[in-house]
């Protein structure tokens, strides 16, 4: 499937739910609407932690995640496009940021993707976070005043 169909699926289905506010794959859809199975790549989506709620969850292997996150009762996390301006928004010269990818189709029910910043919809988890959900961290550095993502980032 080429990424501008897929684009176009994902808009059939955005608006067919955009009346709740919510955003869930019907039963037996991928993320982008257009057939079943796995979203079109994989989805990895994003948290970045502060050093010290990274290691909350390292140390008790699971996390209701930063202060923000316990206030709205859900974790926030961003898709790739969606997180350097995460980082920008809510982590201004922050440093000493850990960078946090988890697969989001392994999440199940408890990801729903909601409406946002921007109108944008973004990935809230509704339980808490697991070490065992963790594909892989990596530090968030900060040079000259900006975060620096991966390359690898997508």
């Amino acid at each position: 499937m080429r990424a501008r169909d897929s684009a176009r699926c994902f808009e059939i289905e955005y608006f067919r739910n955009i009346e709740s506010g919510v955003f869930r794959a019907p039963a037996g859809r991928s993320l982008d609407g257009c057939g079943a199975g796995r979203h079109h790549a994989d989805m990895l989506i994003y948290k970045i932690f502060r050093a010290p709620e990274w290691q909350v969850l390292v140390d008790h292997g699971e996390t209701t995640g930063a202060p923000i996150d316990i206030t709205d009762g859900f974790v926030h996390f961003s898709t790739a496009a969606q997180a350097a301006e995460t980082a920008a928004k809510h982590f201004t010269a922050e440093e000493g940021l850990i960078l946090v990818a988890l697969e989001a189709d392994a999440l199940g029910e408890a990801l729903k993707w909601e409406v946002s910043r921007g109108g944008a919809l973004f990935p809230h988890l509704y339980r808490k976070m697991q070490m065992a959900d963790v594909l892989w961290h990596k530090p968030l550095p900060l040079v000259d005043g900006s975060h620096q993502f991966p390359e690898d980032m997508a």
